[in-house]
């Protein structure tokens, strides 16, 4: 297996995995604390504003991305499924139910001896709605680049 793999399933998933030298609890934790959070989430250059983050089924997680170009990007997530430490399942949504783009991640985190199989699917609605974060977000470079920021974040908790 490689570092990491994107591929596209029916269209409408993007799923990356990676393999983090890391506990499954501690990258659980770093997955699920806001003040870990807010250090290694998003594309490199994104910084992050942490509004509110219930680790919780049922609980909501608002967030606004700080972009290198000065942009703000708020996000609105709600938790549809945590069970501590191997899955989360949330949907990133709009503040509106009905609005377009809306996506459900699941996270799952296996235990391989002292490291963590991390993997992280995003299923969309349409394969127009996945092409679309993928041409104008860069959705695909932009999840490799959380997860390389997760792996640097991991690395600096363990040393």
């Amino acid at each position: 297996m490689t570092k990491e793999q994107v591929r596209s399933t029916e269209g409408r998933q993007m799923v990356i995995t990676r393999l983090l030298k890391a506990p499954r609890e501690l990258v659980f934790d770093a997955w699920t604390d806001p003040k870990h959070v807010a250090k290694w989430w998003g594309p490199q250059g994104f910084t992050n504003t942490i509004h509110k983050m219930e680790a919780r089924t049922g609980g909501e997680w608002r967030l606004t991305m700080h972009g290198p170009d000065g942009k703000d990007y708020p996000n609105y997530i709600k938790f549809i499924e945590v069970v501590r430490p191997s899955k989360l399942v949330y949907k990133h949504a709009h503040e509106k139910e009905d609005e377009p783009g809306q996506f459900v991640t699941t996270v799952t985190f296996e235990s391989q001896g002292k490291n963590t199989l991390l993997t992280m699917s995003a299923l969309f609605n349409t394969p127009e709605e996945l092409a679309f974060v993928i041409r104008e977000y860069g959705a695909d470079k932009g999840g490799i680049e959380t997860l390389d920021r997760l792996e640097a974040f991991l690395a600096n908790q363990l040393n």
